[in-house]
């Protein structure tokens, strides 16, 4: 699977594929099983968790409120810091600034720290038209990049790829990308690690750009902040001469004290873990250490429109752990792919079709991606209400109209005619009891018929319950 997520088929249609793969799904049932347990153990350790999370959620939506003072805010710090800050209103202009970014250093390649905003935007993509080839040096994005792949988890990309796949991934790609595979490389997790190890040495010792993302940024002192567990990010924030830092304008927090609440809920949502292994944290530049150049995107790409909309603009708190992946029963059976962007799961659910538009089959389908269990609320550290925005979504893909939201619209007018006159239902009622013998265990209607395929109809009384009323209860 290559190129972008664009014009893939809608989640139904995908997912349908994906679980068909045996493979596939005994890779996601270890891996979110796994990851979840070890979350929920993590997160038991915390007395006041619950306050950590509201806390989370107050500063989310508070910022939100008055994101466009912490905006200026952080560009009058930045630039301040001896860093460069540009703005783009969408993915193409983002691209085309980074683009040109490049050019100016003369160079034609760089190495990346694992960034959703440049996935999000194609970057990749868009480098490799200017020329300009740009290394994955996340173990699980070059995964996903040798393997011409897409990523299917937010935190783990190559979720979906077991070690023996990884192995022949390496032996048969990276000579192609550079340093090959060493001789003899087997699936065990320290061989595979150590040949990529091996592999990306030499890119982060040559590399003189680099690009990246961010987790936060303080407004008050213009910091950007990268969370990690491989020590990848901290090769890809230091080493290289220039610094591009392509960031989505909702990972503002004020100030640090509002920080140190995200530091505490990120790791244990995401890793498990107490305190992530690698947290590194820049501000514009320093003479003799790190860049000498740093340039800060800013980057809108659908954000404005989701904050205008007062329930779905809740998608904007998220934080990217992906704990709602891990506890969905959608995503453990039809995989990240499916859902047609580099935000998968539950809060892809909600944060693509707000970001692209529900124009397309594949976005206006992804708000019914759910079963609307809620245990994505559960978890999520920022509590964001993904059923509510899931339902929210629905209503505003059902007033777009459409062959099946028009026949739900027929049968919710024809029973509404019905309640209004009483005795039509009645009639309808024993119309219904009497033929009940002949009532089919699947309807044959479209629609419905998709519904009957998993589930016997209740069977119909011999008696309306009017009529039975009228009988005991005179």
């Amino acid at each position: 699977m290559s190129g972008t997520f664009m014009g893939m088929p809608s989640f139904p249609r995908a997912a349908r594929t994906a679980v068909r793969d045996a493979t596939l799904r005994g890779n996601l049932r270890h891996a979110t099983r796994t990851i979840r347990a070890k979350r929920a153990g993590a997160v038991a350790e915390l007395e006041d968790w619950a306050q950590l999370r509201e806390a989370g959620k107050q500063i989310k939506d508070r910022t939100l409120r008055h994101l466009d003072r912490h905006l200026v805010q952080v560009e009058e710090a930045v630039t301040a810091a001896g860093g460069t800050v540009h703005w783009a209103a969408d993915a193409d202009e983002a691209n085309r600034i980074v683009a040109d970014l490049v050019k100016a250093t003369g160079e034609s390649e760089v190495v990346k720290v694992k960034s959703m905003a440049t996935q999000e935007i194609g970057l990749n993509e868009a480098l490799e038209k200017a020329g300009i080839r740009a290394y994955e040096t996340d173990l699980a994005e070059l995964i996903v990049q040798l393997g011409d792949d897409l990523p299917s988890h937010i935190l783990v990309p190559a979720i979906h790829r077991n070690r023996g796949e990884i192995r022949d991934i390496f032996r048969s790609e990276m000579g192609a990308w550079g340093r090959p595979a060493p001789e003899g490389l087997t699936d065990t997790p320290a061989e595979l690690a150590e040949a990529a190890r091996l592999h990306l040495r030499e890119k982060f010792l040559r590399a003189r750009v680099g690009i990246s993302g961010a987790n936060f940024m303080v407004a008050e002192t213009g910091t950007l902040v990268v969370v990690e567990s491989e020590g990848n990010g901290r090769m890809c924030l230091t080493l290289p001469e220039t610094l591009i830092s392509v960031v989505g304008i909702e990972k503002i927090v004020p100030t640090w004290r509002d920080l140190e609440v995200f530091l505490q809920l990120l790791p244990r949502s995401s890793t498990a873990e107490r305190m992530n292994p690698y947290t590194s944290m820049w501000t514009g530049t320093t003479d003799g250490d790190g860049p000498c150049t740093f340039h800060l995107v800013l980057l809108d790409n659908g954000r404005t429109d989701t904050l205008a909309d007062e329930v779905g603009r809740q998608a904007l708190r998220c934080i990217r752990c992906s704990a709602c992946l891990n506890v969905c029963p959608v995503y453990e059976r039809a995989g990240g792919h499916a859902y047609g962007s580099v935000y998968p799961g539950p809060i892809g659910a909600i944060l693509t079709p707000q970001l692209r538009g529900l124009t397309t089959e594949l976005d206006a389908s992804l708000p019914y991606a759910s079963s609307l269990c809620g245990a994505c609320y559960e978890v999520c550290p920022v509590a964001i209400d993904i059923p509510e925005v899931l339902v929210h979504l629905r209503e505003k893909v059902a007033d777009q109209g459409g062959k099946g939201h028009r026949l739900e619209k027929a049968a919710m007018r024809t029973a509404t005619w019905l309640l209004d006159h009483p005795a039509a239902l009645t009639a309808g009622e024993r119309l219904a009891s009497g033929t009940r013998k002949l009532h089919p265990k699947r309807l044959p209607v479209p629609g419905a018929r998709e519904w009957t395929n998993s589930r016997d109809l209740p069977d119909m009384p011999a008696e309306p319950f009017r009529d039975w009323w009228k009988k005991n209860h005179a």
